[in-house]
C-alpha cells in the first residue's frame, strides 16, 4: 500500500499485517460474538454486520452498502487481535473515570464531547430520528438520550442537551462498565469517535 494519509493508513496497514497472523479459533475463543466460518469473521458494528476475510484482509458489508472508513476498519481490527469478552455488572462509567480517563480527558473532551454537544445539541430531532433509524434504545436522561450496541456487548450511552441564550449545548457519553477492562483507553475514544460520525451520518 502507497502511504498517503499517514495518521489513517499508518496504523491501518500496522494492525492488517498483524491481522495476518492471528489464530481464528483463538479470536472466537475470546470474543463469543465474533462468528469464523474458515474463511472470514462476522462481526456486528453499531447494528450493522461485516466480513473480514483472513488472512488476506477485505473487508465487506452484509446490507451490501459501503465498508467503514479507515479509523474504524482499524478499530474492527484491534477489537479482533486484542478485546475480549468481559460481563457488563450493569453500571455506566464517564470516560474520566475509567484507567487512563484523566491523562487523555483534554483530546478526548475535544474529539468526542465537543463534537457530540455542537453535532447533536443542535439538532435534536434529527439526532433522534438518526438513533432511531440505528435501532437505538431512547433512555430518560438529557433532553435527548439514546443506548447504542457497539459491538459484542459493550454499551454506550450519548445524552445531549440543546443550548440556550445562557449556556451552550452540552453532551455526555457513557459506556457500559466492561469497556473499563475490555477495551484500552485509546480504543474507547475511537469508540467514542465512530458512535457519533456514524449518528452524523445517518442525519
Amino acid at each position: 500500500m502507497q502511504i498517503e494519509n499517514h495518521k489513517e493508513e499508518v496504523p491501518f496497514a500496522y494492525y492488517e499485517e498483524k491481522f495476518r497472523d492471528v489464530n481464528p479459533d483463538e479470536v472466537v475463543k475470546r470474543l463469543s460474538a465474533v462468528k469464523w466460518d474458515g474463511q472470514g469473521f462476522t462481526v456486528t458494528l453499531l447494528g450493522r454486520t461485516f466480513v473480514i476475510t483472513h488472512p488476506q484482509y477485505t473487508i465487506s458489508a452484509a446490507d451490501g452498502g459501503g465498508i467503514p472508513p479507515l479509523p474504524t476498519q482499524t478499530f474492527l481490527l484491534r477489537y479482533l487481535l486484542e478485546c475480549k469478552d468481559v460481563a457488563w455488572s450493569g453500571s455506566w462509567k464517564t470516560f474520566r473515570e475509567m484507567p487512563w480517563g484523566e491523562m487523555y480527558i483534554r483530546p478526548y473532551t475535544g474529539r468526542v464531547l465537543t463534537r457530540a454537544a455542537f453535532t447533536l445539541g443542535t439538532r435534536l430531532d434529527a439526532f433522534r430520528a438518526a438513533a432511531e433509524k440505528m435501532g437505538a434504545v431512547a433512555v430518560p436522561n438529557g433532553d435527548a438520550g439514546y443506548l447504542f450496541e457497539l459491538v459484542g456487548g459493550y454499551q454506550m450511552q450519548i445524552l445531549a442537551w440543546a443550548g440556550d441564550d445562557e449556556f451552550p449545548p452540552n453532551a455526555q457519553v457513557l459506556y457500559s462498565d466492561n469497556f473499563e477492562s475490555g477495551f484500552a483507553a485509546e480504543d474507547r475514544v475511537v469508540a467514542g469517535d465512530i458512535l457519533i460520525s456514524t449518528i452524523k451520518a445517518n442525519m
